[in-house]
């Protein structure tokens, strides 16, 4: 190994001189002897490798900075900074920034840590080592900054249903820029983002365009930040969504459904919007309530039900967004009815009478099912009642022929029989014998 001799007078006269130097010039001369001492024997480099890694730390963070030896023989070792000061030089801090603490020392390794980081802290770091030749490596500290500040803004707080709104998400002051993400709800959805960059900062703003519905209304609008800065940073902001009103008629008595002659009829308007319906109406289409019905707030009683109160009677809600209303089909069975009930109510979609509930629709058709049952269930019976009876009309019939009927039988070989001994002398006796069979008769009696 190489290497060069400095004389040993110097090294003593400079400690002296260090040692009798005011505060102020003492740390110079301690520095200048260190640098004389490694002077003094400088290796030639032959196999030592110099070792580091680039740093990633965010904001405020702590970065920790490792010049590594691989084959170490005892060669000094110094850390600088992007100014190329001196940091530490073996384990000795010349640079006042007291940030910069030391973590490690030896002859294969010096790790020095840097506190609060901050953007002004971002550049090169220098590992050198003091061989021949001497070798240098460099490590970079990049510093990352999260949004300063994340903010929703919503075009109208209040929207009204099918209304296309704009909805702005702000995220200042970040590095690199940040990504926004958009959530209604669970579903994601897509934005478009514009960024300016000032001074190596970035602000980014995020633009979404959004239809909105009744189903909308209460929903989050979520806006999330994507940085390797930071994890989980978002604001939301709630939908506020007006529609119209959604109507539908309950039957509340009676309460099988069967509408008959004498009955009562009541009927109530279930009617939820926003706003809130302050008032429904209650009318009967091609022709006017009867007389002796009574509208209570939203409730529609009918009293002793008759075949003229037969119709279609509607519940009619309105907000400032629009109207709507359901219908309920009446149809009044004579008092001997059993069947279940053949009619429900409809509801319709708000200011058309053309769409329909898909599930008062259901209903509308299912009421349609039932009458038809019924009527093909009373005609079924009466059918059968008919057949029985004529059955046994005829088992009755039949009964009384066979009975009157039934007799002795009686002939005129029988006659003179009855008093003889014998069956001989009663054959013997019989009037007439045989010559008189031309004159047999058979009678009932």
């Amino acid at each position: 190994m190489a290497s060069a001799v400095l004389p040993s007078g110097s090294l003593c006269a400079a400690a002296a001189a260090a040692a009798a130097a005011p505060p102020g010039l003492r740390l110079r001369l301690r520095l200048l002897l260190l640098l004389l001492s490694a002077a003094a024997l400088i290796p030639t480099g032959d196999g030592q490798n110099l070792i580091t890694e680039d740093v990633t730390v965010v904001e405020g963070e702590v970065a920790t900075i490792s010049c590594r030896v691989k084959n170490s023989d005892d060669s000094v070792i110094q850390l600088l900074n992007p100014n190329r000061q001196t940091i530490y030089f073996r384990d000795f801090r010349p640079l006042k920034d007291s940030r910069f603490q030391l973590v490690n020392f030896s002859n294969s390794e010096l790790r020095v840590s840097l506190t609060n980081v901050s953007i002004s802290d971002e550049g090169r770091y220098f590992c050198q080592l003091y061989t021949d030749p001497p070798q240098e490596i460099y490590t970079t500290i990049t510093v990352l900054v999260p949004p300063r500040n994340l903010m929703i803004d919503i075009q109208k707080d209040t929207a009204v249903e099918g209304e296309e709104i704009e909805v702005n998400c702000t995220a200042m002051a970040s590095k690199p820029a940040t990504t926004i993400r958009w959530f209604k709800g669970n579903k994601e959805l897509t934005g478009k983002s514009e960024v300016e960059e000032w001074s190596d900062m970035y602000t980014v703003t995020s633009q979404l365009m959004l239809t909105v519905g009744k189903e909308d209304d209460g929903v989050p609008v979520i806006c999330l930040v994507d940085h390797p800065a930071v994890k989980d940073m978002q604001t939301q902001r709630y939908l506020e969504v007006q529609y119209k009103p959604q109507v539908h008629i309950q039957l509340t008595y009676p309460p099988q459904g069967l509408t008959r002659e004498g009955d009562t009829l009541e009927l109530t308007c279930e009617a939820i919007g926003k706003p809130q319906p302050v008032m429904v109406n209650w009318v009967r289409l091609d022709d006017d309530l009867p007389q002796h019905a009574v509208v209570s707030g939203s409730n529609l009683l009918i009293n002793n039900l008759n075949k003229t109160d037969n119709g279609t009677y509607r519940c009619e809600a309105s907000n400032v967004v629009g109207t709507a209303h359901s219908d309920y089909t009446l149809y009044v069975y004579d008092t001997a009815a059993t069947t279940e009930p053949a009619v429900h109510g409809l509801t319709q979609l708000p200011n058309s009478a053309e769409e329909l509930d898909s599930e008062d629709l259901s209903d509308s058709r299912a009421g349609e099912d039932n009458s038809i049952r019924a009527v093909d269930h009373a005609v079924i019976g009466g059918v059968v009642a008919v057949v029985v009876f004529a059955m046994l009309c005829l088992l009755i019939i039949l009964g009384r022929y066979f009975a009157r009927h039934k007799g002795t039988y009686f002939t005129h070989e029988a006659k003179g029989a009855d008093d003889a001994a014998d069956a001989d002398t009663a054959i013997i006796n019989a009037e007439g014998g045989q010559n008189n069979s031309e004159e047999k008769k058979e009678y009932f009696i």
